[in-house]
Parts: structure tokens; C-alpha cells; sequence
């Protein structure tokens, strides 16, 4: 997958906080730094990402996207 944002960093999610209809998902990245994400739940869903996945967070102005391979 291509994608614009240049700036991306590797991590693990350790943490999915579920609403109604929104999630925050915690990923660790290097130097066990945290980095957040929200997205929709069916994003989520979509993604098929679970505790203990590697994803790759993508930063791009005020977004934060997780990308997973």
C-alpha cells in the first residue's frame, strides 16, 4: 500500500478502548513511547486489529493512521 504521509513508525497495539461507535487504539512504538489513534469501529473492524498486532502508525498534519500489513 502506497500512502502520502511520510512519517511512520513501527509498533504494537497494547491497548483497544471500544465506545458506541469510536475506539482509541494504543499502539508502543520505539523507546516505549505511546502513540493514540481514533478511529471508527468498524475501521477497526475492517483492520482486523487486536492487542498484540504490529502496525505501522502514520502521522500526517493532525492525523494519526495505523496501517496494517
Amino acid at each position: 500500500m502506497k500512502i502520502g504521509a511520510r512519517n511512520r513508525l513501527d509498533g504494537e497495539v497494547v491497548e483497544i478502548k471500544r465506545g458506541t461507535l469510536m475506539c482509541q487504539v494504543k499502539v508502543k512504538i520505539a523507546g516505549a513511547a505511546i502513540m493514540e489513534s481514533v478511529m471508527t469501529l468498524d475501521s477497526l473492524d475492517e483492520l482486523g486489529i487486536k492487542i498484540g498486532d504490529k502496525v505501522r502508525v502514520a502521522v500526517k498534519a493532525v492525523n494519526v493512521m495505523l496501517i496494517k500489513d
